[in-house]
């Protein structure tokens, strides 16, 4: 039996969707867009184009959802599936977008640069436990105008796993698919195996800016997976009840659908967020709050229950370094998420409201996901009897060990930890330096990534993708790409 965490009985996900049907209709969705705006009104919605408010009929979200993929799957970079979006399937990837990079040395936030970029591809790439790679970071030193497929260009460079991602403008997105169209063998190929999903944001409260909205009518139009990533904040973006926060995310959600669909049913797309709540006494938006876990577990439900593919914004921490508290947050809500039963869970790695990411931080949050993987294997029958047949010849010692069959399923009855788990004696831990988490977790990253080689599917297009990016890069005023090392 896999366990499993519900927060919501079907009569209140039914109230839940009533009330983001009506707050559609009023005060309706603000669509910046005037080809969305478009869209709906040809489905049947009424348009205030002064006000650029759409009132959006239940009739034809309910009809956009009828063409919704229930599944779909990302590919790795030789063609193999690898992440399973929809049902109860759970994978992790590192959080991504953040703007510092926490100095394992220093303990200083610094402004992250390729290098840092590259450093947590190459520690994502080495760990099992992340299912797919991210744009983790920002890389200051590029242009604004190409940082968004520049993160992209890093992550195609040293990673075979799929990636999650986003782009900063419409122009740039269209670069990007481009850019996975090379390693897919052409877009028609991308198409039917995407090997990227792309962040799409709605603005809080009720808001599809002109950004967005095109943003999801140009990756539906091209076939390649959006996920919406609604953002309220409970108590500021948002009402301050849970519950009213969800609605609001169901509304956003499903407006976001309604227009994605109309641009090209049958596209794939995700029932995405990352909200918070809002911490009077700080102003801050803890992502690492039980309560932002119950949002998202939350919300989650509800898309599951109109039968879409789910991602949320988990596994992270308020914290300015890799102490207790980074770790009992980030594993805590990383367990709610699994335990939910959502797809992708991006967060991993992120410290400080999500402003800082560490491949430190990585390492270790490896370690909580490995963890929270084996418990959703739940308990499982592996021998004919349960117990009998291991105490024949037993003779009352505690003689298990000896047993061929000990053997053989303790490492799949266990999950095994890195050295970053101390489970040593007393003695040996200060035999080994004393070290605490975070020391070990230094040394286990500079070990992976001196391990780290690229893959050859990598490799496979460099050339194509270069000459892309540094025509790309030239026109925003670079001369010459830095090193990718």
């Amino acid at each position: 039996m896999r366990p499993k965490l519900e927060f919501l009985p079907p009569d209140l996900i039914g109230r839940i969707l009533d009330e983001a049907f009506q707050l559609m209709l009023k005060p309706g969705i603000k669509v910046q867009s005037e080809e969305a705006r478009q869209l709906l009104a040809s489905a049947g919605a009424e348009v205030d184009e002064a006000a650029q408010v759409v009132r959006i009929p239940e009739k034809a979200v309910r009809a956009a959802l009828e063409t919704v993929p229930n599944e779909f799957f990302l590919f790795d970079r030789r063609g193999q599936p690898k992440v399973q979006y929809g049902g109860d399937a759970v994978h992790f990837d590192p959080g991504s977008s953040g703007v510092h990079i926490l100095d394992p040395e220093t303990g200083e936030h610094k402004p992250s640069e390729t290098r840092d970029l590259a450093r947590i591809v190459k520690v994502t790439e080495m760990l099992p436990q992340y299912d797919a790679q991210s744009t983790a970071v920002v890389c200051n030193e590029i242009p604004k105008e190409i940082g968004d497929l520049w993160r992209l260009y890093v992550a195609l460079m040293l990673s075979e796993k799929p990636i999650v991602t986003g782009s900063f403008s419409l122009k740039t997105l269209d670069a990007m698919i481009d850019m996975l169209a090379i390693y897919a063998g052409g877009r028609s190929a991308l198409t039917s195996k995407p090997q990227a999903v792309f962040d799409v944001c709605p603005s809080p409260p009720l808001i599809w800016s002109s950004f967005g909205a095109g943003n999801l009518i140009q990756l539906a139009r091209a076939g390649v997976p959006a996920e919406i990533v609604s953002m309220p904040l409970a108590g500021a973006g948002s009402p301050v009840t849970l519950l009213g926060s969800i609605v609001q995310h169901a509304a956003e959600c499903l407006s976001g659908i309604a227009i994605h669909q109309l641009a090209k049913p049958g596209a794939p797309i995700v029932w995405g967020g990352a909200p918070a709540i809002f911490d009077m006494r700080k102003g801050g938006t803890p992502m690492g709050a039980i309560e932002t876990a119950m949002l998202d577990a939350g919300y989650a439900q509800v898309g599951k229950s109109l039968g879409l593919p789910t991602h949320a914004y988990l596994c992270a921490s308020e914290s300015k370094v890799i102490d207790a508290q980074a770790g009992l947050e980030s594993g805590m809500t990383a367990l709610v998420g699994a335990l939910a039963g959502i797809n992708m869970i991006s967060g991993a790695g992120m410290l400080d409201f999500l402003a800082c990411q560490s491949p430190e931080k990585l390492t270790v949050d490896a370690e909580a996901i490995g963890m929270t993987k084996r418990l959703l294997e739940g308990i499982t029958v592996r021998t004919e009897t349960l117990a009998t047949a291991m105490f024949e010849g037993i003779n009352f010692k505690a003689d298990f060990l000896k047993q061929k069959i000990t053997r053989e399923l303790f490492p799949i009855e266990q999950y095994l930890p890195s050295a970053i788990i101390d489970r040593d004696s007393m003695r040996g831990w200060q035999d080994g330096g004393s070290l605490d988490t975070f020391a070990r977790a230094k040394i286990r990253t500079n070990d992976l990534v001196a391990k780290y080689q690229r893959p050859e599917s990598a490799l496979a297009h460099e050339k194509e993708l270069v000459d892309l990016v540094s025509s790309l890069a030239r026109d925003a005023g670079m001369e010459k790409l830095p090193e990718i090392t």
